[in-house]
């Protein structure tokens, strides 16, 4: 059984959830992708094409190699990355995978080991692929006042008051766990 409590030093591997594309780039469902950036940017990382997906190494300050992965594909195939990571010798419960939470309110950023899709796409792809038991952290993103909204909501680029905290969040969960 999976230890409670999160640790980058068992991780091998960041899958960050989104979609490719310049429309995409700034959306809700894109905090996987935008966080990614700012790890690989900060760890003087650079990306490099692969089948289906971005990829790019990193050492952490404690010389930790980390891969950081962006699938190409839309969210409903991010899955398809996973062999990459398999040829690779890393194992799903070394992978942690970001992605927006619909179910936290903005702000909110929770890590959490297994579970269900709870309705992500992205996450959906990534289960079916191999299964469940992998880490996720996950950032709030609130949720629309109509359930027949949400996916305009996710696509839709975060509000004025939420691009101002976006950076501020990020960079706290950088330097609290990275």
């Amino acid at each position: 059984m999976k230890e409670a409590v999160f640790d980058i030093k068992n991780i091998k591997a960041i899958i960050g959830l989104g979609n490719p594309g310049q429309r995409f780039i700034k959306t809700r469902h894109n905090i996987g992708f935008i966080f990614v950036d700012k790890l690989s940017e900060e760890n003087n990382g650079s990306w490099r094409e692969g089948k289906n997906l971005l990829h790019s190494e990193i050492m952490l300050p404690e010389l930790k190699k980390l891969l950081l992965i962006k699938p190409t594909t839309f969210m409903n195939d991010s899955g398809s990355v996973l062999p990459f990571m398999t040829k690779k010798g890393i194992k799903l419960d070394d992978i942690l995978v970001i992605h927006d939470e619909l179910e936290k309110p903005f702000g909110t950023v929770l890590f959490k080991f297994g579970g269900s899709a709870k309705g992500h796409n992205g996450l959906r792809s990534i289960i079916q692929h191999a299964g469940a038991d992998f880490w996720r952290l996950r950032f709030g993103i609130g949720r629309p006042e109509h359930k027949e909204m949400v996916g305009d909501y996710v696509l839709s680029n975060f509000s004025a008051v939420e691009k101002e905290k976006i950076d501020t969040i990020l960079q706290q969960s950088l330097d609290q766990y990275f």
